[in-house]
């Protein structure tokens, strides 16, 4: 799904602008879903598309919510930025930045995808499936 940058602006918040379509950081602990326990399926903040089970989330001690695994909704790309290489997790169906995936996770993947906060919405179990974007 391609959108200018007019489109972005005028659905996110300004941090969410930031971090989704300028690959910024929110602050660490600051993220409404850092502590959220409840079962659901957590989503893309630009798009909605579903990226996350809450039964993959973990708590790391990082600072932002963690992940062991992801939906097939989520691409990864080489981050090169603030003079490390990093893998950089992108949500597939709109191009928005989520966080970065690392291979110090818990479980058979060994991964732990860091995701920022303000980059996701979540869904409560019984309301799943991802959401259809208003044009």
């Amino acid at each position: 799904m391609q959108h200018d940058d007019a489109y972005w602006r005028a659905r996110l918040s300004d941090e969410q602008y930031r971090v989704l379509r300028g690959k910024g950081t929110e602050t660490a602990f600051s993220g409404a879903l850092l502590h959220n326990k409840e079962n659901g399926m957590y989503q893309c903040g630009a798009c909605g598309a579903s990226l996350f089970s809450s039964d993959k989330k973990f708590d790391s001690g990082s600072g932002w919510p963690s992940f062991a695994e992801a939906t097939q909704n989520v691409t990864f790309q080489e981050d090169t930025s603030h003079g490390m290489v990093r893998t950089e997790v992108v949500c597939k169906q709109c191009g928005s930045h989520l966080g970065h995936v690392f291979d110090d996770g818990p479980g058979p993947s060994g991964k732990r995808f860091c995701i920022n906060s303000c980059a996701l919405g979540f869904a409560p179990e019984g309301k799943r499936g991802d959401k259809k974007e208003k044009e």
